[in-house]
């Protein structure tokens, strides 16, 4: 059993990581009775901390708005900076910390004090950050994203795919995936009835929390690997495989994770397969590598790079080097 001033921070904890418990499932958590969480609940009210408790067999316990923020004990300023460097690592991920940022961010809004919410908006509003390739995320997205995960709850939200108007989707939320250019969330699509992965910069409205569910089996073990396979080769029109004449590590330091597939096919070739709905942008960033490479598929790519070398020859002026419609030389 542990004492009595750690098992309360502990209690605390468990208020902050889940937005609702009950109390079976906090006393199977802590390792003690329903009893003693009920006491331990009287002792946090009685040090301040507003939390609520709702009857029934759904109701649970709720850490208020308007608590301290334990067990970190930080004063006003200190609450604010720590509040704005997470605003700023959620918006424009860093990679490795950027899911962290957003775990971290939702628990400290949670509890940040009513008088500091006013100064706390304004601050982020007057901050402005430089440009980057990442994505643009609405950090306030990715925190009702993360509630909803740890609370189990379906949420509905309006999502939009590329050149195509907004349509409403009713998911249940299960991991969000920081890619370092972009977040994704892997979710069931209940009326899809499958699982899929929703780019987040392209979720248009504020998620709105629905009923809870029922969790079921994940689609993979390795779910970071899974979002891959889902953002570089499917749902695309055009599956594309090269063979670049680079070793495996060479092509991996400039080519991410969220772009293409990549394996070693001995020491010094790697293979890549991407997914696009277009074949000029592959084209050109295959040609930006500045490596040497083999178009293995499909048909269709080999055929348009064909097009575009005749084409590029004769803007070039190489009027006689260039081949004609036939693919012969002139």
């Amino acid at each position: 059993m542990i004492q009595t001033s750690a098992r309360l921070l502990q209690l605390l904890s468990l208020l902050q990581v889940r937005r609702e418990w009950t109390g079976p499932a906090l006393a199977e958590r802590m390792g003690v009775t329903e009893r003693t969480v009920r006491r331990d609940i009287d002792k946090l009210r009685n040090l301040g901390y507003p939390i609520h408790a709702s009857p029934g067999i759904a109701g649970g316990y709720q850490l208020g708005a308007g608590a301290q923020l334990p067990p970190l004990l930080l004063d006003d300023n200190e609450a604010l900076a720590v509040a704005l460097g997470l605003n700023a690592v959620a918006a424009g991920p860093v990679a490795g910390i950027g899911e962290a940022s957003v775990r971290a961010l939702a628990k400290l809004e949670q509890v940040l004090p009513s008088r500091l919410r006013p100064k706390f908006a304004m601050l982020k509003a007057a901050v402005t950050t430089l440009p980057s390739n990442a994505a643009s995320v609405d950090p306030q997205q990715l925190t009702a994203l993360s509630a909803a995960i740890s609370d189990r709850r379906q949420v509905t939200f309006d999502y939009a795919k590329l050149d195509t108007a907004p349509e409403r989707r009713l998911v249940e939320p299960y991991r969000l995936v920081d890619t370092g250019r972009r977040w994704y969330l892997v979710a069931w699509d209940v009326d899809r009835e499958d699982w899929r992965t929703f780019r987040a910069d392209r979720i248009v409205s504020l998620p709105g929390e629905r009923r809870k569910y029922e969790p079921r089996p994940l689609p993979a073990e390795d779910i970071a690997e899974y979002v891959r396979q889902s953002i570089t080769r499917s749902p695309y029109r055009f599956d594309v495989v090269v063979r670049l004449r680079a070793p495996l590590a060479e092509v991996a330091a400039v080519v991410g994770p969220h772009l293409a597939s990549l394996t070693a096919e001995g020491p010094s070739l790697t293979i890549l397969r991407a997914g696009w709905d277009n074949l000029a942008a592959p084209a050109a960033q295959l040609a930006a590598l500045d490596m040497e490479f083999e178009i293995i598929g499909p048909a269709e790519f080999k055929a348009f790079a064909l097009q575009l070398s005749r084409r590029l020859s004769t803007a070039a002026g190489d009027v006689t080097g260039a081949a004609d419609q036939d693919g012969t030389r002139q």
